[in-house]
């Protein structure tokens, strides 16, 4: 089982060495511990510092590219390199690293899909209460679209493991938190979190100017995500409450109708008919939403299916001699590969068409290849 330890980086010299000092080179149930640097387009010497510590794997961004994209191509880098648990750390040296072995384990046994550190943000001593306040509120709001009960939604502190990210796709270019939690909790995979003890703060956030940015991104992320898995629940409720305030002024109209009064009550018909346009369309968007939704889920089984054969290990093929490959197991015959018996094929002696090219002497070897498939970058 490999391990990918990936850390997105933004003019990380000075804090990258601790991160990859406390980084835990051996952890039981995994057989190899692989460390990537995503430089997000770094202005300083992230990257020189990463290869003077024996880096290998590095992802570098010409210009900055965010966090969410960052995310994204290092999960591509680790899968199409043989990942098969990816966590995800800071550059800031914010998350404990030596909590790694302890983040990993429900995935090594077998018990989760994704797990989240738990930062225990009510004891931050850095976070101010507003910002406290606000991590909750952030947290269940994800929650409540998640169908998921985690105390820490906004950490990046996590593992993935291999089968679920082939199912998460991030589309948002702020950051994956918010999203792959609602996708991951609407795809019902198996979330589970895991309370540590940040490190000291070792500068400011670069995500974002201030917390108020950070909520209205949030914000946007959580309800973008939300609509893609249940539109129902925002256009129904609002085509249904539209609805019923269009029926108050037209039952009004037909009281006073039936008290012949109604001449100068003409405004409650056309409020309630506004009321109801308002109503209809929120029902067609809906019927939109709800086919946009299945064919979504279609396309998105089908791109699992692409990633399941882009970052499946390489496979053996045979090549016969009419040109055609062949992805059934080839037939090792004292040491050679040669195609399966055809039907209405004749057996002939070296051409390897199922008779062995030194069961007759003086025969020539059967003609066979061996192509490995090359994961695209």
């Amino acid at each position: 089982m490999k391990l990918f330890v990936q850390i997105p980086c933004l003019n990380e010299e000075e804090t990258l060495p601790l991160v990859l000092r406390s980084i835990p080179r051996e952890i039981p149930g995994v057989d190899t511990v692989e460390i990537l640097v995503v430089d997000d387009g770094s202005s300083d010497r992230t990257v020189e510092v990463a290869r003077a510590h024996g880096v290998k794997h590095i992802v570098q961004h010409a210009r900055n590219m965010g966090l969410a994209r960052s995310f994204r191509d290092g999960i591509d880098y680790a899968l199409a390199h043989g990942a098969d648990i990816v966590v995800n750390t800071d550059g800031d040296n914010q998350y404990p690293q030596e909590r790694i072995t302890d983040l990993v384990q429900p995935i090594v046994r077998g018990d989760a899909d994704v797990v989240i550190a738990d930062r225990q943000t009510a004891k931050i001593a850095h976070f101010s209460p507003f910002k406290k306040a606000m991590q909750k509120v952030g947290s269940e709001v994800v929650n409540k679209a998640a169908g998921t009960d985690l105390p820490d939604a906004a950490s990046g502190f996590r593992a993935y493991s291999k089968a679920s990210l082939l199912r998460l796709n991030v589309v948002t270019q702020f950051s994956y938190c918010m999203e792959t939690i609602i996708q991951a909790g609407n795809k019902r995979l198996r979330i589970e979190s895991l309370p540590i003890t940040t490190n000291p703060k070792t500068r400011e956030s670069r995500l974002f100017k201030n917390i108020w940015q950070h909520m209205f991104k949030s914000g946007t992320a959580i309800t973008r995500s939300y609509l893609m898995f249940k539109p129902h629940m925002i256009l129904g409720w609002l085509g249904a409450i539209m609805l019923v305030v269009a029926l108050v002024p037209f039952v009004r109209f037909f009281v006073f109708w039936l008290m012949g009064d109604a001449g100068g009550h003409v405004q409650s018909l056309i409020f309630g008919t506004a009321m109801l346009v308002g109503a209809l369309l929120c029902f067609a968007l809906l019927v939109i939403a709800d086919l946009l939704r299945t064919n979504r889920v279609l396309l998105e089984e089908s791109l699992e299916r692409l990633k399941e054969l882009q970052y499946r290990p390489p496979a053996e093929v045979t090549i016969r001699h009419d040109g055609v490959s062949q992805d059934a197991p080839a037939v090792p015959t004292k040491g050679r590969l040669t195609r399966p018996r055809v039907p209405g094929d004749e057996a002939r002696p070296g051409d390897g068409r199922g008779v062995p090219a030194d069961a007759v002497p003086g025969a020539r070897p059967a003609t066979t290849a061996t192509v490995e498939t090359v994961p695209r970058r």
